[in-house]
């Protein structure tokens, strides 16, 4: 935790390219960027990528993801000819969750989302974390009240590790401008309103004006979280 103030210092001084790299640095071969391939992480992989950043880079497979979703890898990897790793939930686990249950078990309750969730992204995302010293996240303030009052950085106690947040103060817009702006490759999905995108069966597009995290477990009246950023359900 000793760095805790540096990187916040930092963070609230400099761009976010410069604070990845500062992060890179301090941490070297360390630092890990968990990307579900939406927009914010898009932008992060491009500035990671272009800037030759050392900052390993995964994403989780839950066995559930939209075809869409496995397309943009595929580009996303070919675009900028860096290792993208891949961790898939423990077979065994996953045959047990389904059998216990059922295929669509997550429909029926919260508790039962939160298994499945559980299966799927948080013990696959623990293999991910293993030795690393900073957790890269592209979360933003406005996603969900949920995320308003998160720093730029904090201590994550459970995993012994730092998790950085470097777009926090960033807005949908300037996402979007970045991206275009530098051609960067992403969901075909976002154009058919889709704006969270996670498992198929658990997201859907949005209308104009609902919260964007709407789609994303749409039947439930949660907090709209599947546990992998430690927010009370």
């Amino acid at each position: 935790m000793e760095y805790l103030n540096d990187i916040q210092t930092y963070a609230e001084t400099h761009s976010t390219e410069e604070l990845l790299r500062y992060v890179a640095d301090l941490f070297p071969g360390a630092v890990r960027l968990s990307s579900s391939l939406g927009q914010e992480d898009q932008v992060l992989t491009d500035m990671i990528a272009k800037g030759n950043i050392n900052v390993q880079i995964f994403t989780l497979d839950t066995g559930r993801l939209f075809y869409e979703t496995y397309e943009l890898l595929e580009k996303t990897t070919a675009r900028y000819r860096i290792p993208v790793d891949v961790f898939y939930p423990d077979a065994a686990e996953v045959e047990a969750l389904v059998r216990l249950r059922g295929i669509n078990g997550f429909y029926e309750s919260i508790d039962n989302r939160k298994a499945c969730c559980h299966v799927r992204k948080v013990q696959p995302l623990a293999r991910a974390l293993a030795g690393a010293r900073v957790w890269v996240t592209g979360i933003r303030a406005d996603q969900s009240a949920n995320r308003h009052d998160m720093p730029f950085v904090e201590w994550d106690e459970a995993r012994g590790l730092y998790k950085l947040n470097p777009l926090l103060n960033w807005t949908f817009p300037e996402v979007e401008a970045y991206l275009h702006q530098h051609n960067v490759p992403y969901n075909t999905l976002h154009d058919k309103g889709f704006v969270s995108i996670g498992c198929a069966p658990c997201t859907r597009a949005i209308e104009p004006g609902e919260d964007p995290r709407a789609g994303r477990w749409w039947w439930e009246t949660s907090q709209k979280e599947c546990g992998l950023h430690g927010v009370k359900q």
